[in-house]
């Protein structure tokens, strides 16, 4: 049972991650925080694609290497995902910004409550 789950650790780390970051996002009523967990369940699912990428014993898909090969797809996905994630907390974060300059807290219940949304 022990060698099945250390073969497996980091699939379970990734779970673990997604497990984190929904439990920020969510959890959270801090506007911060939520970023971060949206980063952390980001960090999960990149680390879940690569490990499913993972090949034993394979090589680069190159013309004269022996099957099996590694596809090169996922990898160059979550590098476009990494990009996109970056630029997605660096919009977050300036809205972020904006939001405590005009209404002077992070918290986002006592904002629904100055907006007026119950």
């Amino acid at each position: 049972m022990i060698e099945f789950f250390a073969a497996r650790v980091y699939y379970l780390v990734s779970f673990l991650l997604l497990g984190v970051g929904t439990y920020m996002m969510i959890g959270s009523p801090n506007l911060v925080k939520k970023v971060i967990g949206m980063n952390v369940f980001q960090t999960g699912i990149f680390l879940f694609f690569i490990v499913i990428a993972f090949v034993e014993g394979a090589s680069p898909p190159l013309l004269t290497a022996p099957a099996p090969y590694v596809s090169p797809l996922p990898h160059v996905l979550i590098l476009t995902a990494i990009v996109v994630g970056v630029s997605l907390t660096a919009v977050a974060l300036g809205l972020i910004v904006r939001i405590y300059d005009e209404y002077g807290t992070l918290n986002e219940e006592a904002i629904q409550k100055v907006v007026g949304d119950d």
